[in-house]
């Protein structure tokens, strides 16, 4: 059995994406695939239960029949966290080891998913490099790119996981730095021992928000069409502008979320004629009967919140990108990067497994 422990050395880099992705490609090619997130400290308690959300979701994904707590064995809520630094608990190695033999029974590929980052899980003893020496595993680091400095994240991974670490992906690089990136950035790397599998181009869509998240994150009640509520939100337009402009305005961007004051129905009919994914009105004012008769028939969720204009985009702003892999557009989008990016054999060669 081969086990590839996807890691990141910062949270919202693509961890769970890659996991899906690949696990989807290994099915795909008749390999017995297996899922683990060995260590989480962003976990929720649910009836008792911790709960990991990315397990969670892979165990829906692919439908896998062990339970979530075997899916994520040292599961820490605060509550757990505060125990673990009391010395109230401890032997978390032996368990996960323990756990990690009946998931692994009869799978030919395990994937284990990393938590936040590349230190997460000293307090237990079972940082990245423990678990992987520990289950006999190999690293695959995944990195967001934001500038150059992209070269000392893969190259510090590299220097805390040693020889394990098969090599890196470099995920949602600006279409404009690609080229950069792959003639510069990827050589360097190579001279220093560290092999990059792909370069993924960012996607607006992988970056985008559900109106159920908007509507979490502000607060806001949804006054109409709660069925559309799972619809991705690639851009941000804030209405604000005379109603002689506002047409070729929203027109601009598609698949949009509009905010503007509860008060401009002017503002409102016109994104509803535009792709809108989501009406946002501030300042908790209610619209008219007409703004949501248009929306039900166009089939635009609108969503009132008590914050104004401004403060409800500065939220915003902070959650794009920033948000959970969970939606099926995503995982098709981010399955056909990894099919026209990623270098399969020479993953294959190196994990020591063989398709067919």
């Amino acid at each position: 059995m081969a086990t590839l422990y996807i890691t990141s050395p910062e949270t919202f880099s693509g961890k769970s994406a890659l996991c899906v992705g690949l696990g989807k490609r290994f099915i795909h090619d008749g390999f017995r695939i297996g899922y683990m997130k060995p260590v989480s400290t962003s976990a929720k308690r649910s009836g008792g239960v911790c709960v990991d959300e990315d397990a969670e979701f892979v165990k829906r994904t692919f439908g896998l029949a062990e339970p979530l707590t075997a899916l994520a064995p040292i599961c820490l809520d605060p509550a757990d966290v505060e125990a673990v630094l009391r010395g109230e608990r401890n032997n978390f190695a032996q368990h996960l080891q323990d756990t990690f033999r009946q998931v692994g029974d009869e799978k030919d590929i395990m994937i284990l998913e990393g938590g936040a980052t590349l230190t997460e899980g000293f307090m237990v003893g079972l940082p990245p490099h423990e678990v992987s020496s520990l289950l006999d595993a190999k690293e695959l680091v995944i990195v967001k790119y934001s500038t150059a400095h992209v070269v000392d994240d893969i190259l510090g991974a590299k220097a805390l996981l040693g020889e394990s670490m098969l090599g890196a992906v470099i995920n949602a690089v600006p279409r404009p730095k690609l080229e950069f990136v792959e003639g510069a950035v990827v050589p360097f790397l190579q001279q220093r021992g560290v092999k990059v599998y792909a370069v993924l181009p960012q996607e607006r869509l992988l970056l985008s928000i559900s109106v159920r998240e908007l509507a979490q994150v502000l607060g806001g009640e949804i006054l109409c069409c709660g069925e559309r509520i799972d619809e991705l939100v690639e851009h941000l337009m804030v209405g604000a502008m005379s109603v002689d402009s506002a047409l070729s305005y929203f027109r601009r961007k598609p698949n949009k979320a509009v905010i503007t004051g509860g008060d401009r129905p002017d503002i409102q009919l016109a994104a509803l004629e535009t792709s809108t994914k989501a009406l946002i009105l501030t300042g908790n004012l209610h619209p008219s009967p007409i703004i949501l008769g248009r929306a039900e028939e166009v089939g635009v969720p609108i969503m009132l919140v008590r914050k104004d204009t401004l403060t409800t985009v500065e939220i915003i702003e902070q959650f794009f990108g920033r948000t959970r892999f969970h939606q099926p557009k995503k995982i098709q989008r981010f399955e056909h990067l990894l099919e026209t990016s990623m270098n399969f054999g020479e993953l294959y060669a190196d994990m020591g497994i063989r398709k067919g």
